[in-house]
């Protein structure tokens, strides 16, 4: 574990973390419109300005050197480890890597990973059959490629929350509810009352149980 002012200006980090998250993120969504575009630019916006502060410079300690040092005068800001701010300010001690605030950012993360893939197969073959999505996650919700991104983004904020990632988020989640807002009048022209017996029983980002396509006539 690095420590001190030696764990940031590491600007080949940042560039090589950024790549390997949009890499895998791309890899899973694979932006065919423009809509898809301004999603994963969004995305990578947060991503980038994330990790130039997790390994370049950290801009939110700097901001909040003199309140964090007047409350926290034991702790060394300039270390990494401190930079896991929400476990340094609870007074948790060890390794932050280790964590259980790591811990949940991690499953977090590799779970909205794991939905943006399954969600993209099945939107995939719905846009192939020219089909309303309706298995896999679109069972349980009606935008499950979004809320897997706010996942991601949440699982990194609880990890290494930042004034530029927190002031983004809200605008980010604006950003999704508004193109998820237009894919549902888009969809309801293109497939009617189908649509609307599968909408009237889902939730936008959050999952619902218990639905039954085929009883419903969805199917």
């Amino acid at each position: 574990m690095e420590h001190g002012a030696e764990a940031y200006g590491l600007w080949s980090v940042v560039v090589v973390n950024t790549l390997i998250i949009l890499i895998f993120v791309f890899s899973f969504f694979r932006p065919r419109t423009s809509r898809d575009w301004r999603t994963l630019g969004a995305f990578t916006a947060f991503v980038l300005a994330l990790f130039s502060e997790m390994y370049g410079f950290p801009l939110t300690i700097y901001l909040l050197s003199g309140w964090l040092g007047s409350r926290f005068p034991e702790v060394n800001w300039l270390s990494h480890n401190s930079g896991h701010i929400l476990q340094t300010v609870l007074g948790w001690q060890g390794d932050a890597h280790v964590g259980p605030l790591h811990l949940i950012s991690t499953l977090l993360i590799i779970g909205g990973l794991f939905l943006l893939a399954s969600s993209w197969k099945v939107l995939l073959r719905a846009q192939q059959n020219n089909s309303l999505a309706i298995s896999g996650p679109y069972d349980k919700m009606k935008h499950p490629q979004y809320a897997a991104f706010m996942m991601i983004m949440i699982g990194f904020l609880i990890q290494w929350p930042t004034l530029p990632t927190l002031v983004m988020f809200p605008f980010l989640v604006w950003l999704y509810v508004r193109l998820a807002k237009r894919e549902e009048r888009e969809t309801l022209a293109a497939f009617g009352e189908l649509y609307v017996r599968y909408a009237n029983k889902r939730l936008r980002f959050f999952p619902r149980f218990g639905v039954d396509n085929e009883a419903m006539g969805v199917l």
